[in-house]
């Protein structure tokens, strides 16, 4: 009997890391669905910069790009492309960035606008102008915000 119970805990310890092991090893990339609200978009998009490569190499662009509108795909793809634009001058200081801010300054039915503000690993502030659309098109993409613009960063200085 007692040994029974040290089995069964033992089995129960071992699934579970097992479980775990895949869950951490594993992540998936979170899709679009129209559950999603635009908030939330660039909350998932900038995490997954911020996390850049913690799962595998590039986790967090291809977080980013999954949430990209498909015109937006179009212009700034393929993905090895957009990789090579978020990874160059203008962009690289959303990776691994060590914080960020996010304020909503425009809010309709299917157009969103955010100003986010990022605090790079070197300490300095850059603001950027976010936007995210309803996409309306028919498809599995149907009524899921997606990201359509990210401007240029405006830098703001160190930190002290």
């Amino acid at each position: 009997m007692y040994l029974n119970k040290i089995k069964t805990t033992i089995s129960f310890f071992l699934i579970l890391s097992v479980i775990s092991i895949n869950k951490f090893a594993f992540a998936e990339i979170i899709k679009p669905n129209n559950g999603i609200e635009p908030l939330q978009v660039v909350k998932i998009q900038l995490r997954g910069l911020k996390n850049n490569s913690k799962e595998y190499k590039d986790d967090g662009i291809e977080q980013t790009w999954a949430f990209a509108h498909p015109d937006n795909q179009r212009y700034t793809g393929p993905l090895e492309k957009f990789k090579i634009m978020l990874k160059g001058e203008a962009y690289s200081m959303l990776l691994n960035h060590k914080e960020h801010k996010i304020k909503e300054i425009f809010l309709s039915e299917d157009v969103a606008t955010f100003e986010v503000i990022i605090l790079n690993a070197e300490k300095e502030y850059f603001k950027f102008k976010w936007q995210v659309e309803k996409f309306i098109e028919e498809g599995p993409l149907k009524n899921c915000w997606l990201t359509t613009a990210v401007s240029s960063p405006i830098s703001m200085g160190s930190s002290i």
